[in-house]
């Protein structure tokens, strides 16, 4: 060696050593751009959160009811009706009178007196929201007065309201001479129902009668009467009487606090169908308030010792089998402050106000909430009425004051019981979480429980975990440790161009090409599922029997030459053997023709009592879980590929065998990125949208069947959210319902690196 190499050699160049500045600049901001990035994304999850709680919140929050307006009546009024906008209210006294103030400034716009000749009034009834009041005389007849506003606009553009009033001609009911103390009219979906109370004797008795009014092709109505009716006769203590919207059915109250249910057919027959006792479980059985519910399905009764009870109409059991629609209690309400002195329902939820007690309340009968709760302002309330879009309630107390509130309750109907609570709702039989959103009803009540929708989310998810996890692991460990590397480089990019396929195309397979094969062939099908693992592990033990020298005849990897054959002829075997086996284990006798026969659909339905649906539980798994193999098996793949072949090697070098050295080396070493890629493919299941819409039928139902549909929360989000109006509780409860699955999605992630971390320190290389 020269002297210039024993310099170079000792004396080394530093300028190798130096990096260049532009290097340095580049580590440094890709550095912080990274950061940055990942500061970003944990940023942008929480934003999404706090979007999803931002639309979520207004539903647990309570009503706001500010005092809006009162207008002071000279007279003393008996009963009020209002406009639209509450402009232009007018009161009725005893005598008929009405009388019509301005809302603004108090001026009496209009008084009107009814020409009675020589009766008097002795019952008076309005109803605001139709402009009717019903005038009861003395001698027996009714007369209904109509009040309509004509709007007009004068030189400054403001709205100035006429009101027209117009009497129709007196129509007789009860007993001529005898003076009418109560007067009920309902219009009903055919007729007209009035209902007269008269007294003789020191006996209250009840008249009905049915107003048809027919209209012509020239638009001119013809209105018919019917003739009267006697109504409840037996019942000499008569309280109350409730007529719901329908006219088709009276509820009688009586004195002692018995309810009698009359049912009303279109002519004059009365028939008793029920009586029962609210309060029969108390001390004191008096009715001291009682109030239908929007829908008239439903009536809430208050006693005097302030208990409150809901009633409804729904299905009870028959000792012959049958099912009958009959009255029966709901639920207990709270307690009111004090005896129950008026119940007035809202005319556009299952919201109602109480008065008892000097205190005023809003209520929602499904759920049983206060919604709002303030002083009475008057000793005694005369009437109340609710606007139609709820958001406006007027009060007429007995000091003459007309006193108005606005209400601000979008979601009344929401709370934590109504979305992850049992809820008893109208026609049902009972408690039950439900979800159903949407009817052709104006009276229906929507129904939010997101529970089956979380039961329908972790069935699909199952199922389809069910199908993938053992399929896509055993292949990532054959992959791995056993299949040669020529063919792993064709298998393992192959099943990752499988991941990329798009969810809405298996979607639409399952739902119009595999539900159909499953349907007609499913006995086979569960045969050949059944049968194809036991036989692979059996094929496989004996071959390991085998000698040596057999078993070396086919270099290590091909195997599975020998191994396909073998399962493809069991599986060929098992599917044919499928029509034998229907036709031996799952006879029945069919329900219309009376003869055997051999279906496992109909064997279902008739021993285990549930449902059979085409579009099943058993089609998602498959369908999802061929979705969620490819992530899965990647995954697990490259966490098994990586394990250190020195651990390997060691193991083989010890006398293990390979199936040994997998199992005990192998699988421990890569435990975590296993849970890992299982965890990822439950999020994968779990977000799954397409393929359970298209191939389910989107019932939104709790069972363990496999053979029956479920709805997923993302389903759900994807199938209501475009019809959902923006802002309404059904729009908040299907964020609600995308809340639950990002908080879920995040427990399970959060879970899998916990216990990810947990197995890589336990089974860690030193």
């Amino acid at each position: 060696m020269d002297e210039k190499d024993k310099n170079s050699s000792s004396h080394p160049n530093p300028s190798r050593f130096q990096v260049s500045r532009l290097t340095l600049l580049t580590d440094i901001w890709m550095g912080r751009i990274i950061r940055v990035g990942g500061l970003g994304v944990v940023l942008a999850v929480m934003g999404m959160l706090a979007f999803l709680v931002y639309q979520v919140f207004p539903l647990f929050s309570s009503a706001t009811v500010n005092p809006h307006s009162q207008v002071t009546f000279s007279n003393t009024p008996v009963a009020f009706g209002e406009d639209e906008f509450g402009e232009l209210p007018f009161t009725c006294d005893a005598y008929g009178v009405l009388t019509f103030q301005s809302s603004r400034d108090g001026k009496v716009a209009k008084v009107w007196k009814p020409e009675l000749h020589e009766a008097k009034v002795t019952s008076v009834r309005s109803y605001p929201r139709e402009g009717l009041v019903v005038l009861g005389l003395s001698n027996g007849v009714v007369m209904d007065v109509l009040v309509s506003y004509k709007a007009a606009f004068d030189e400054k553009g403001e709205r100035i309201l006429t009101p027209v009033v117009s009497a129709k001609p007196p129509q007789s009911i009860g007993k001529p001479g005898l003076p009418c103390l109560d007067i009920w009219s309902v219009k009903g979906p055919k007729s007209r129902l009035l209902i007269v109370r008269q007294n003789e004797a020191g006996r209250d008795f009840l008249t009905g009668l049915r107003i048809k009014e027919l209209k012509g092709l020239g638009g001119k109505a013809r209105v018919t009467a019917g003739a009267p009716f006697a109504i409840a006769q037996e019942i000499p203590d008569i309280d109350r009487v409730l007529v719901p919207t329908t006219a088709d059915s009276l509820i009688l109250l009586s004195k002692k606090g018995e309810v009698s249910v009359y049912s009303l057919g279109e002519g004059d027959s009365v028939s008793l169908q029920q009586t029962f006792k609210p309060f029969a479980d108390q001390a004191d059985t008096r009715i001291a308030a009682a109030g239908f519910i929007f829908g008239n399905v439903s009536i809430v009764f208050s006693s005097y010792t302030g208990a409150e009870v809901v009633w409804s109409i729904y299905p009870h059991k028959q000792p012959n089998g049958d099912s009958l629609r009959r009255w029966g209690k709901m639920h207990d309400g709270q307690p009111l402050a004090g005896p129950g002195q008026g119940i007035y329902p809202a005319v556009a939820n299952k919201c109602y106000l109480t008065v008892a007690g000097g205190r005023m309340q809003i209520r929602n009968m499904t759920t049983d909430s206060i919604r709002w709760d303030a002083a009475a302002p008057a000793s005694e309330i005369r009437q109340v009425a609710f606007s139609l879009n709820y958001d406006r309630l007027s009060v007429l107390g007995a000091d003459g004051v007309l006193r108005r509130w606005t209400i601000e309750d979008h979601h009344p109907e929401a709370s934590w019981k109504a979305f992850f609570g049992k809820i008893w709702y109208e026609g049902a039989e009972g408690p039950a979480y439900t979800w159903q959103s949407s009817s052709g009803s104006d009276e229906f009540e929507a129904k939010y429980s997101l529970v089956p929708l979380l039961y329908g989310t972790i069935k699909g998810t199952i199922y389809a975990l069910l199908f993938a996890i053992p399929i896509s692991i055993l292949a990532a460990i054959y992959v791995s440790q056993f299949l040669r590397p020529e063919l792993k480089k064709i298998v393992k990019p192959t099943m990752e161009i499988m991941a990329s396929l798009p969810s809405v195309v298996l979607g639409f397979l399952a739902g119009l090409w595999l539900a159909p094969i499953v349907d007609a062939n499913l006995v086979s099908i569960l045969a050949t599922i059944i049968v194809l693992a036991p036989a692979a592990l059996l094929i496989g033990w004996t071959w390991s029997s085998f000698p040596q020298p057999i078993r070396r005849r086919i270099a290590p990897g091909w195997e599975f030459i020998c191994l396909l054959p073998c399962v493809f002829l069991i599986g060929w075997l098992a599917w044919h053997a499928g029509p034998w086996l229907e036709s031996t284990l799952f006879s029945v006798k069919d329900t219309a023709s009376g003869q055997s026969i051999s279906d496992l659909r109909e064997w279902w339905r008739q021993n285990i009592g549930w449902g059979y649906d085409s579009r099943n539980s058993l089609v998602v798994g498959f369908v999802m879980g061929f979705a969620v193999i490819p992530i899965v098996f990647t995954i697990a793949e490259d966490a098994l590929s990586n394990v250190p072949t020195s651990l390997i090697s060691g193991s083989l070098a010890l006398g293990a065998s390979r199936w040994q050295t997998v199992r005990r080396v192998v699988v421990p070493t890569a435990i975590s990125g296993i849970v890992s890629a299982i965890m990822i493919g439950f999020g994968r299941a779990v977000g799954e949208t397409m393929i359970v819409v298209m191939a389910t039928g989107n019932t939104a139902i709790m069972e363990p069947n496999p053979f029956n549909g479920m709805r997923t929360l993302s389903a759900n989000i994807a199938v209501e959210l475009p019809e959902a109006a923006v802002g309404h509780t059904h729009y908040r409860a299907l964020f609600l319902g995308a809340c639950c699955l990002f908080l879920l999605t995040f427990f399970i992630n959060t879970l899998a690196e916990v216990l990810r971390q947990r197995l890589r320190n336990r089974y860690k290389v030193v």
